[in-house]
């Protein structure tokens, strides 16, 4: 009789020695950060300083020429503080990390190195599925800045953009309300005897909370709606004062906007902003009163609205003004700059005394959970849901 064969070795059968972890040894990063060319993106995602933190880590930073620029800081800034400043866009994108504000275009990602790391927003919203076969097939790992989550399960990312668009929504309100915009000509400001700016804000996120806090502040008169109790009820925790709250009731609603000089839209859905304030909505307002839809890049939530520029921020329609730039930080670039380089740069010095992205991603859940494509499969529910593609569970693929 035949005895059957062992897909084993004797030798494997044997007792083995256990094998324990061994520390994990410090790594020298090789950063590469393009020139971004995205249509009006002048952030960047290190400053000066954060390069010159991770380089006296040890740590290699290749930038390309002028990509500081928009934000104000110069090629000077960044050799100074040890970068090397390349004119070559194909050379910045050969280094083995990747780091981008905006994702890169199907034409960049051809000149990323396989198996390379890739760090950028993902604006899922915007993709194609071309832009994931082509992660594929390159067999990138990719991390999404605006998944990762910090230890108190908070997105770091979104929230410090969503500060800069809150703040700004204001500061943009009351420009377009001086005379120099041909706006009414209105100051928000608490003048003696004069009464207050009537501002609406509907939604009461961050975005909400940071155009509140910004509105108090210039002493308008602020109204927030949202359909969330617990969000109206934080909000007014952490302004530190009472304020006019109210779920989204049409009448109510209607009633503030036929009042306010400025309203504010902060309202995000699951696939797009649900449509809040309708056409004759709008048509009862003052003339001359401003709209600031910030959820314009998820389609908006005043039925008026549209999609402009930085250069042609503004139209007039039923006599309101409106304001519909989805890129808002990018008008700040500088500040946006200094934000987004306070959140990569402790990440990168944790991925470098960790021993590279894989170690990080095995012990940092928050950045694992930003983590949507590793050695070209892809790791993210929603984005296989979002293209119709197949997905595995990174739990399964890092140990």
């Amino acid at each position: 009789m035949n005895q059957p064969i062992s897909p084993f070795t004797k030798a494997e059968l044997l007792p083995q020695e256990e094998m324990l972890e061994i520390s994990k040894k410090k790594g020298e990063l090789f950063i590469g950060i393009p020139k971004e060319t995205h249509y009006q993106e002048k952030r960047v995602c290190l400053t000066p300083d954060a390069v010159a933190a991770l380089t006296a880590h040890g740590h290699r930073i290749m930038i390309e020429s002028n990509a500081g620029a928009g934000a104000s800081f110069t090629d000077t800034d960044y050799s100074e503080a040890g970068a090397e400043v390349t004119c070559d866009t194909s050379k910045v994108y050969k280094c083995p990390i990747i780091l981008k504000v905006e994702p890169p275009s199907i034409d960049e990602l051809e000149l990323i190195t396989p198996q390379s790391v890739l760090i950028s927003a993902l604006q899922l919203k915007t993709q194609t599925k071309k832009y994931f076969e082509t992660l594929a097939s390159k067999r990138i790992t990719a991390l999404a800045f605006e998944f990762i989550r910090d230890e108190d399960g908070t997105y770091p990312a979104v929230r410090t953009l969503s500060e800069i668009a809150g703040t700004s929504a204001i500061l943009i309100a009351s420009e377009l309300m001086s005379n120099a915009t041909q706006g009414p000509g209105l100051m928000m400001g608490n003048i003696s005897g004069v009464p207050p700016v009537e501002v609406v804000i509907i939604g009461a996120g961050t975005v909400g909370e940071f155009a509140a806090r910004s509105a108090l502040g210039l002493g308008a008169n602020v109204k927030v709606f949202d359909n969330s109790i617990t969000k109206l009820r934080c909000i007014q925790t952490s302004i530190g004062r009472s304020l006019y709250t109210s779920t989204i009731q049409p009448k109510n609603l209607l009633k503030a906007l036929r009042r306010c000089d400025v309203a504010i839209g902060a309202v995000r859905g699951k696939d797009r902003s649900p449509i809040l304030v309708s056409e004759t909505m709008v048509e009862s307002m003052k003339t001359g009163a401003v709209i600031i839809d910030v959820s314009i890049d998820m389609g908006g939530c005043f039925e008026t609205s549209e999609v402009t520029t930085h250069d042609h921020p503004i139209f007039t329609k039923h006599g309101v003004i409106h304001y519909g730039v989805p890129n808002i930080p990018s008008r700040y670039a500088r500040t946006s700059s200094m934000s987004i380089s306070n959140i990569f740069t402790p990440y990168l010095l944790q991925i470098g005394e960790e021993g590279g992205i894989e170690n990080s991603l095995r012990f940092d859940r928050g950045l694992k959970n930003g983590l949507y494509f590793y050695h070209g499969i892809l790791t993210n529910k929603s984005v296989a849901d979002w293209f119709d593609l197949a997905y595995r569970d990174i739990n399964l693929l890092i140990l």
